[in-house]
């Protein structure tokens, strides 16, 4: 008898081998196929010896073409008639709208991943009114919905997104084991000593607080020169001109842009702290987890999806999101402390993210959610026969 397949949707390679990887070799090892559809990146070379089946659909991630949307559409639900999945899995917003589309349209259960609004609901009334009953017919047929923080649970749920089962989990998770402790450097208050340095890991985007970051970093570095402010990530072609004024601000020794790095772990090791300043909220912030389970201590604002991964004051900072003068207060606050204290937050930021944060905890949830459904099949089978 052939192995039930599982599909797994999503937008990016980063997002397969960053966040999802641990769940596929999980439904391996649990006796499932698993068909993974998303655009080819150089991150699948990374998983060569993972037994998948892939599928490599056309997605703009950011784009609001209807012509392109729909043959996305078309593409899902033709790759689902071929493959018959047993269960749909789907991540990011347009696999989640349009696979599940197609995969309702089939009769295919579908287990959603809400990994954030951002400021997707921000826009003018058509605009939000549009992108709201697209996720209602997304979600509202769903056998469970994953949400990764609860604020946007009970948004989804208020905006009657939700009619079935809905289910809260430690956004990606973290997998505690891919990023372990890393020695804390050593630093001083900002004016003398070790220079303390602050990282920003992310992608290049108004949305995710870069002006904040910046600014932060001017001021900041007119007081204390001992400091050092770099950013990682790719810098988004709808914001091209954010080329242009980093390279300015690396010139004048203000910001150094590093670009997109394949392997993060020697930047979190120089850092002092992880500073996110995502102006809106987030599913649930990776790259907070990832910084704070390396033992760094965090920065970052009261938004969802934020907030969630630091115990403010004990394993890190939080300040009120869009406000520039509380981020620089905050970070004086940080350089006032010695840096042995700074070095305790990250300790416990990492014993936050192994009792509270792990992978493991999602990949559970995933199996026991088929487990579920495939029990409710083979009950129907019975039935009918």
């Amino acid at each position: 008898m052939e192995k039930p397949l599982v599909a797994l949707l999503t937008n990016n390679d980063d997002d397969i081998y960053c966040f999802r990887k641990e769940l596929i070799e999980a439904l391996i090892a649990e006796g499932y196929r698993v068909l993974v559809s998303c655009p080819y990146g150089e991150k699948f070379e990374l998983m060569t010896e993972i037994p998948f089946l892939y599928d490599d659909p056309v997605i703009d991630r950011r784009g609001t073409n209807p012509v392109a949307d729909a043959k996305l559409l078309a593409h899902y639900r033709k790759l689902f008639a071929e493959y018959k999945p047993f269960a749909v899995l789907t991540y990011t917003a347009k696999p989640n709208v349009y696979g599940s589309l197609a995969a309702r349209s089939l009769g295919i259960p579908v287990i959603n991943n809400l990994t954030g609004f951002g400021s997707a609901l921000d826009g003018g009334k058509l605009k939000k009114g549009l992108i709201v009953r697209l996720f209602q017919a997304a979600y509202r047929g769903s056998a469970c919905i994953m949400f990764q923080n609860a604020v946007n649970m009970k948004l989804a749920k208020r905006l009657h997104m939700v009619k079935g089962k809905g289910r809260l989990i430690p956004g990606s998770g973290v997998d505690t084991n891919r990023f372990p402790v890393l020695p804390y450097p050593e630093g001083g208050d900002g004016k003398t000593g070790e220079t303390v340095v602050f990282n920003y890991v992310g992608r290049v985007l108004h949305d995710k607080g870069v002006d904040d970051y910046i600014e932060a970093a001017k001021r900041i570095r007119a007081k204390y020169p001992k400091t050092e402010f770099n950013m990682l990530g790719f810098i988004e072609p709808t914001e091209i001109h954010y080329e242009k004024d980093l390279e300015e601000l690396g010139k004048a020794d203000i910001v150094h842009y590093r670009g997109s790095q394949k392997d993060v772990h020697p930047f979190i090791e120089r850092a002092h702290a992880i500073i996110h300043p995502s102006t809106y909220g987030e599913g649930m912030s990776n790259v907070l987890l990832e910084n704070a389970s390396s033992g760094r201590p965090v920065i970052t604002t009261d938004n969802p999806g934020c907030r969630e991964t630091c115990k403010n004051n004990v394993s890190g900072f939080i300040y009120p999101g869009g406000n520039v003068d509380a981020l620089v207060e905050t970070i004086e606050r940080f350089l006032a402390l010695p840096n042995e204290a700074r070095k305790l937050m990250g300790l416990q930021g990492r014993e936050r993210m192994e009792k509270h944060f792990s992978r493991d905890i999602v990949v559970k949830a995933y199996l026991e959610e088929l487990e579920i459904l495939k029990k409710a099949q083979e009950e129907k089978e019975i039935a009918e026969f």
